[in-house]
This record gives C-alpha cells, structure tokens and sequence, in this order.
C-alpha cells in the first residue's frame, strides 16, 4: 500500500513526504524512505494536485520487481511530416521552393500523416471492398493460385472480348480506346472545366446501355458529385438519350458501391474523382490522399467484379490531371479532350492505354444535341480562305501523321519591323521555333533578329511532328511584313 502527501506549494520550509512501498520479505526491497509532513491541510492539497494532474503529468506504471516506477504518459503514435506538390503530387521529406519532379514555384504543401496506434482502425482502398463485395459476389472455390496462360485464355473470343461502342461516335471513341471498351479497366478522362467531360461519358454510357446487335442492353449506372440527378437528366434529355441509365447522386465510395451492387451493372461512371471520399481516410475530398485511395478502391471493384469504370478526373493550370501523379499509374486508361475556349471542335486523345496505342486522335464537334464525329478532320485545321485574292501571304499547309490518320495543319506567320523583337507561338515549341528562325537568318539570310515573329497552327493543336518544320519555315518566308 503506498501513502504519500505532497504540497502543491512548497514553503521554504521543507515538506518531508511519508511514502510506504510493499516490501516483500523474501526479496531485497528497493524502495524504503519516510519523510514527515506538516500538516494535514497539505495532504488534502497533495491529493487534489496529484488527481487533476495523474491523467496529463503522473502515469503509474505497472509493479516491476515488486516496486512502482513513475513516468509521463507514452505517446500513443508517430506524426510524420511530409512536404507534398499540389501540381504533381511530387513527396519531399523537406520543405523545396521549386518541385524537383514538375519545376513549379510554391507549390510544396506542408501534410501530416500519424503513424502507430492512432491510424490502428484506418481504411485503405484496398481493403474497403471486402465486405461490400463479400455479399453479393460468387464465392470462389478454394485459394487462389498461378494460372497457365494457355488456361487464362482458353475459351476467350478476343474478336468480341471488348464492350463495342457503335455508330460514327462510338467508331471515333473505340479508336482512341483501342478498339473498345475493355471489361474491368479503370479509365480516367480529363480536361479544362467545360470541355465537355460530362458530355463524353453520358453519351458513352448511352452506347454501353444500347448494347451491340448480337447482345442484349444491360444498365449502365452514372454517378455524380457534382450535380443532382435532375440536372443530369435536364442533360439527357437534350442530348436525346433514353437508354437504360440509373442516374445517382453521391459522394461516397462505400455507399455508391453498396447501391450499385444490386443492379450488377454493365459500366459505371464516377463524375468526379475529386468530389468522392472515403471514410476513415485523412484529408477532405480532392486530398491527395482520399484521391489515391478512392481510386484504389475503384480499381479493386474493377479488377474483381470485372465491371469497367469511367472516371472524370479535373486538371489544373498546367493541363496535368489534378491529384499526386500516382493517380495516372493506377488506372489503365487515360485520356485527355483538348480544344479551345471560342471553337466548337474537341480532340481526344490517348497518354496512357494498357490496351491499345496512344498515337490515335479522336476529333469531335460540340454541337447542342451534344458531341458528333467529325468524318473529314482536316477541314478545323484549315481556316477559311478567300479564293478570290491574288496573294495568301504568310500561310503554309503541312500533311502530318497523328497515328493512322492523316491531317492537313495550316500554318499562319506574321513579323513587324521596327519592333522590340518580341516573339509569340501558338501550338508550337518555343525553343523548336527559334531554332527554325535561327536558321533562317543563318542560312537564309532573313533578317529576322529585329523582327516580331507571330506564329500560329489554326484550331488549338499543339504540333509535335518534325514534318511541320518545313511549313513553319515556308510561313515564315511568305509572310507579310507590316
């Protein structure tokens, strides 16, 4: 039994404390000293200290070797800092001004993460889904284990192994997919705000619910964080779209996959990434973290109940899908709708595909029943030109390859005299453009150093193909100087 009084302010009279510890006989005993105390009135206040204070200061510890032993309380988990890139998603264990991954200023973010006991009971995104999917997917006989390829594959029609898309829509997608929508891929789809993402995906839902000719419609469920189940059908109905669609309006995971499990559907569409969350992960929606392990648990519903999902997925200034950079390594598809603010037309395109090549160009027009595929693309590449005049000074058409296709691209120059020598491009690298009137002047003997040189490729494409140098160069001959 142990006994002590401790007055909570001592006097300059020293406060002798009386302490018993148990001694056992048959063992040294390490503990033994008494001190007298004053006065009762001090034992009270010794009390009353010790019991607010026992929670936060004074935590007794268990008996060891028959003896107490006192200390401050252990702390229950490890806070670890990290320094993460809003731009890139770029992890740095200190503090950088510039990302060393995407070269950006200001953008490294101080995040805390806790580490041991207190993230005991966090959910991951792989393992949110197991007890979604323990109750309504078929239970597999025994454990599983390697397979022979020539097994995996035996029995697979590979000529209708992936979801068509039909009509002249459907064809321009399925090109850039790589022939189809791939049963259990997790497609990511991005762009500016406004490009027309929503519009994409709708109309690609409405193809999937159709089904093909030989295969009956099954339900396609489009889920939204963004927008209520009424403004999504106002959309639909502009569009002209009734197939079996079930419109949902959540933002989360674990609730939406719950709701989706009864219908079993054919596809799925998350309309955004950055607007779900999932419980027991740190951060708010469009975090870092809840990003990555949303989409994660997205990619587990894929891989296993093999359904595809279509992702909407924002960007930020630069272009770059919004989120850490690890968001583009876990999907198996990522396309990218180009096109500019004040035109019609809109380009999707490929920079990640498991299932196909990324060197395929789809090319829309956004009209108000929604996107058409444009049969003959060259025609936005090519401003309209008046036939009548004598002289189309500083124009050049260049004939580009963008996967299997072919594209005429117009080149438009212009250069001012007597200016400060600025130079503007549009849809063309910079360094490849001075290295082009480099040349010119060398070569040429074009005295460009004290010219203003205006370069532009018509309709917002970003020209890449070394074949368009020569019609830069033509341009800049021909053009007219003012």
């Amino acid at each position: 039994m142990l006994s002590y009084t401790v007055s909570r302010f001592p006097s300059t009279q020293s406060l002798l404390t009386k302490a018993t510890f148990p001694i056992n006989p048959n063992k040294p005993h390490k503990f033994n000293f008494q001190q007298t105390a004053s006065s009762s009135s001090d034992n009270n206040k010794a009390e009353d200290f010790l019991r607010e204070n026992a929670s936060n200061r004074v935590n007794p510890v268990d008996a060891v070797n028959d003896g107490v032993l006192f200390g401050r309380k252990k702390k229950m988990g490890k806070e670890k800092v990290s320094w993460v890139c809003s731009n890139c998603g770029y992890t740095a264990g200190q503090w950088w001004g510039v990302c060393r991954s995407c070269s950006v200023s200001g953008t490294m973010k101080e995040f805390h993460e806790v580490k041991g006991s207190e993230s005991i009971g966090k959910v991951s995104g792989f393992s949110v889904m197991e007890d979604g999917l323990r109750s309504w997917l078929p239970e597999k006989s025994g454990e599983l284990h390697p397979i022979r390829l020539s097994e995996v594959n035996r029995g697979v029609d590979h000529l209708h192994w992936r979801i068509p898309l039909s009509g002249p829509f459907g064809n321009e997608v399925s090109r850039v997919l790589g022939g189809g929508l791939v049963p259990g891929s997790l497609t990511l789809v991005g762009g500016d705000p406004g490009v027309g993402k929503s519009t994409l995906l709708l109309q690609m839902a409405a193809l999937i619910a159709e089904g093909d000719k030989d295969g009956e419609a099954s339900p396609v469920v489009y889920v939204s964080g963004e927008e209520s189940v009424e403004q999504i059908g106002n959309r639909a109905d502009r569009l002209t779209i009734g197939s079996d669609i079930y419109l949902y309006s959540s933002t989360d995971i674990e609730d939406i996959l719950r709701k989706v499990q009864h219908l079993s559907p054919r596809a799925l569409v998350v309309d955004s990434v950055q607007t779900v969350y999932l419980k027991g992960i740190t951060g708010s929606p469009g975090g870092i973290i809840q990003v990555k392990e949303c989409t994660s648990a997205l990619l587990r519903f894929a891989k296993t109940t093999n359904i595809p999902v279509l992702l909407i997925g924002h960007v930020t200034k630069s272009g770059d899908i919004a989120g850490p950079r690890v968001l583009e390594h876990i999907v198996d598809v990522v396309l990218y709708m180009e096109g500019e603010k004040y035109t019609s037309y809109r380009m999707l395109r490929a920079v990640k595909n498991r299932f196909g090549s990324t060197d395929e160009l789809g090319v829309f027009e956004m009209l108000h029943s929604g996107l058409e595929a444009v049969s003959n693309a060259s025609e936005m590449f090519l401003s309209e030109q008046d036939v009548d005049s004598d002289i189309l000074a500083g124009l050049a058409v260049a004939v580009i390859m963008d996967g299997s296709r072919t594209f005429l691209i117009e080149i438009q120059a212009l250069c001012l005299s007597s200016s400060t020598g600025s130079r503007q491009f549009n849809g063309i690298h910079a360094n490849r453009a001075d290295m082009i009137i480099s040349v010119l002047i060398k070569q040429a003997g074009l005295r460009l150093q004290e010219h203003a040189v205006f370069l532009n490729v018509v309709s917002g494409l970003t020209l890449t193909e070394t074949a368009g140098d020569l019609a830069i160069a033509a341009a800049i001959c021909s053009r007219p100087v003012i």
